[in-house]
């Protein structure tokens, strides 16, 4: 645009793409299908926490709406959904907070990703820290989004950046431009330091028919899942930001029709996977991975959380593998321990029997 500066061009462009971002998320979350996904979701946490009880002696109160008690001897634990009392409110915020969720870690040597926190609109200092990697980045909002919203990953031009940083932007106005590591994904769920379940979450993916495109292949999915009910899944796939930069980067677009029997990746976050996708890994840890995600949870001081580890090789430490601690949940979802392609474990009937063993 003639007579404006180079950096302040760019973040008009940025800001204005920014908002196109916004406006999509909010069509997305009023669609009656959402709704109904997000209705199942909350039945699924009040139904775990009823087996709990039951397992160990207690019941369920409902107190409003989502919000409910779960009694145990001299035990009370207040739940809406996903979120509990076991952590206070200050420990959920520090973990919501990324920079300062890797700034802790560091300081304990945990490894964590190569990454710069700059502003959503500093292009320049972006693509400076994204030229110095010698591979892909991701780029995610620092704080404030949850569900893996506003994330791009295998962002590797100037342009795939100047587009990750205006999604990004819409969800926070700092992000995180970070170094993207290979290996599979790994939710360590860990009460009072000890690991209750580990599964690895592999990421969506929709098969070829040799007919149908992409985008017709996805609505076919979200078809199977939605009937499919939550054993299903627990959430439809988002055309979103991340989608489409996941087609682009691999030649393709929603029109675009994969042979049959051919499988095509539709993102490389995990959070729109279904029930198949995830798969128990606990065996597959080493100690040392474990208790990496164990002093994880220590350094941000929550009691239940679900540590995300990337690593090619769980068998080995994460130093040597070229592993990382990307995340730590203060409010860890509970859907993968218990539908999954290879068994369920009940984790809330275990946090119960571990808190009224310790009676606190």
């Amino acid at each position: 645009m003639p007579g404006l500066p180079y950096d302040t061009f760019t973040r008009r462009l940025l800001s204005g793409a920014s908002f196109f971002w916004k406006l999509h998320r909010r069509r997305y979350h009023r669609t009656p299908a959402k709704a109904e996904i997000a209705a199942r979701r909350a039945r699924f946490y009040r139904d775990i926490w009823d087996e709990a009880a039951t397992a160990n002696g207690g019941h369920v109160r409902e107190v409003a709406g989502q919000l409910v008690e779960v009694s145990c001897a001299d035990v009370v634990v207040r739940v809406r959904r996903n979120l509990t009392s076991l952590d206070d409110p200050l420990t959920v915020a520090m973990a919501d907070d990324k920079p300062l969720v890797y700034r802790l870690l560091g300081e304990r040597g945990i490894p964590v990703p190569r990454h710069v926190v700059c502003a959503a609109d500093d292009l320049r200092r972006a693509w400076g820290f994204a030229r110095s990697l010698s591979r892909p980045c991701v780029v995610k909002p620092a704080r404030g989004a949850s569900g893996a919203i506003g994330i791009t990953t295998a962002v590797a031009t100037w342009a795939d950046l100047a587009w990750a940083l205006a999604y990004a932007g819409a969800f926070d106005r700092d992000v995180i431009v970070e170094e993207q590591v290979g290996g599979a994904v790994y939710r360590l769920l860990y009460f009072d330091g000890e690991l209750l379940d580990a599964v690895r979450r592999d990421p969506p993916t929709v098969s070829g028919d040799g007919r149908s495109s992409i985008e017709e292949l996805i609505a076919a999915e979200n078809r199977r899942r939605f009937e499919g009910g939550i054993a299903s899944c627990q959430s439809l796939i988002k055309i979103d930001g991340e989608l489409r930069h996941t087609l682009r980067h691999a030649g393709r677009g929603l029109r675009s029709v994969p042979a049959a029997g051919e499988a095509v990746l539709l993102k490389n976050v995990v959070n729109d996977n279904r029930r198949e996708d995830n798969v128990s890994a606990a065996a597959d840890l080493c100690a040392e991975v474990v208790q990496a995600g164990a002093e994880a949870a220590a350094a941000v001081g929550a009691r239940l959380a679900g540590v995300d580890v990337i690593t090619p090789d769980p068998s080995a430490p994460l130093g040597e593998a070229g592993g990382v601690v990307i995340e730590v949940n203060a409010a860890p979802g509970h859907y993968y321990h218990y539908y999954k392609r290879d068994g369920r474990v009940p984790v809330a009937t275990l946090i119960l029997e571990r808190l009224v063993k310790v009676g606190a």
